[in-house]
């Protein structure tokens, strides 16, 4: 195939005048400057001009993200040492109640304890949503008194729920 190609490029070339061998010559060399170019220079140099336009808006939105990073960090760290307690408690209690599907019977503040009653709830649903509100309320449960009901996994349940003195 090879060899059939360079016999078929040879009979053409050999049958090329001097003049059109030279206009053949340059006019390839020309033809491939000009798809080098435009493949390859022009985009590249395109490129260039918009980066180097959009170079300061993303320095800025860069220097935007450190502080607002920052500050995040900052107030996640204040953040982590303030447990709700009180009125407070209760109302985040009440609302994460809601939240994981369970209905509370009464909620109510006693002291710096919030205690909640339930009835007929789910015990996995009940432990899976007081190991939620320890991580994310900081508190700890100080009692609980929890009977088991004759449909399985469903108790009646009275916790007492107090700020962590855990950091």
């Amino acid at each position: 195939m090879k060899a059939q190609l360079a016999q078929t490029w040879a009979g053409f070339w050999d049958q090329r005048t001097e003049r059109e061998k030279n206009l053949l010559t340059w006019g390839g060399g020309l033809l491939a400057v000009v798809i080098a170019w435009s493949v390859l220079w022009a985009p590249a140099q395109e490129g260039r001009a918009r980066l180097r336009e959009s170079l300061p808006t993303l320095q800025r939105q860069l220097a935007q993200m450190t502080a607002q990073s920052s500050e995040a960090r900052q107030l996640s760290a204040a953040a982590q040492g303030v447990a709700p307690t009180g009125a407070a408690l209760k109302d985040a209690l009440t609302a994460s109640l809601g939240d994981h599907g369970l209905a509370a019977t009464q909620v109510q503040v006693i002291g710096n304890v919030v205690q909640v009653q339930m009835k007929n709830a789910s015990f996995p649903t009940w432990t899976s949503w007081v190991d939620d509100v320890r991580k994310q309320f900081k508190v700890q449960v100080a009692e609980a008194h929890v009977t088991a009901l004759k449909e399985d996994g469903q108790v009646d349940l009275t916790a007492s729920f107090q700020p962590s003195t855990a950091k």
